[in-house]
């Protein structure tokens, strides 16, 4: 990997921080390619790394991705700020070893038979209804499940199970494993209508698809981004065989930053 760009948050210290990395790796002979990088180095927090992944994601066999947090700790970035020499070095010296998460695909089906609309989410995709309750037949591998009705639904991938997912009351989930997980938001439970209140944990060959014949005009999130989709068909969720590659240049292990982000840190 010897070409990288690096991204910032855009605050005067990850700003500075960018400037500084950048300039300890070019000095080491390496290739600073905005356009066509190997490794992709963020500079801030989760954030900054979902800004990452969608900026390269057609890239994403080509590309890999570290972080330097300079703030509260992530699960995207391994290393704090004034690591940047040992992280520098380590780029240079190598070698590199490359993990892989699993993704999440979305795609919108209309009912006018336009073209489908397809995204790829790293952390999350959630629906809300607009401007009322949201009610979806659930279909689990093409078999009708249950009627939902409520806030919201959320499908997550497992690196993406500590956010927004975990505050959903939904389960953490190790990356190595291609699951992805659909939680409800605040579903409506009561004598006539029944949900199965439960975080839903379904395997790669799995898929969930979303009907509705009350509404079709939905919101829908993808990470950070949100959009609005009218006369919607159907939506799907289901795991991607498109991975995100993550530079591995020290042993992070996943339970540890569970531990130091929810419970305790060293």
């Amino acid at each position: 990997m010897r070409k990288f760009t690096v991204i910032s948050r855009g605050d005067e210290r990850s700003d500075m921080a960018r400037i500084d990395i950048k300039l300890q790796l070019e000095k080491l002979g390496l290739i600073y390619d905005d356009e066509k990088p190997e490794l992709v180095i963020t500079v801030g927090g989760d954030g900054t790394m979902l800004y990452a992944f969608h900026r390269f994601k057609s890239m994403l066999d080509q590309v890999a991705f570290v972080g330097i947090h300079t703030g509260h700790l992530g699960f995207y970035a391994d290393w704090m700020v004034d690591e940047s020499i040992f992280l520098a070095l380590s780029i240079a010296e190598g070698p590199i070893s490359v993990v892989e998460y699993p993704l999440l695909d979305v795609e919108i089906i209309y009912r006018d038979g336009k073209l489908p609309t397809k995204y790829l989410a790293m952390n999350e995709s959630t629906i809300h209804g607009i401007g009322s309750t949201l009610v979806v037949d659930v279909e689990l591998n093409g078999y009708y499940f249950e009627c939902f009705r409520g806030d919201g639904l959320c499908f997550s991938t497992p690196s993406g199970s500590t956010a927004y997912n975990k505050a959903l009351g939904g389960a953490l989930v190790h990356p190595a494993i291609e699951v992805m997980q659909m939680t409800e938001m605040a579903s409506i439970n009561n004598k006539i209508y029944r949900t199965i209140s439960s975080p839903l944990i379904l395997p790669k060959h799995h898929h969930c698809i979303l009907k509705s014949s009350h509404q079709d005009e939905f919101s829908v999130t993808i990470d950070h981004l949100n959009f609005l989709h009218n006369n919607v068909k159907s939506i799907s969720y289901g795991v991607s065989d498109k991975k995100v590659r993550f530079a591995r240049l020290r042993s992070f292990p996943f339970w540890k930053r569970v531990k130091e982000s929810f419970i305790e840190g060293d």
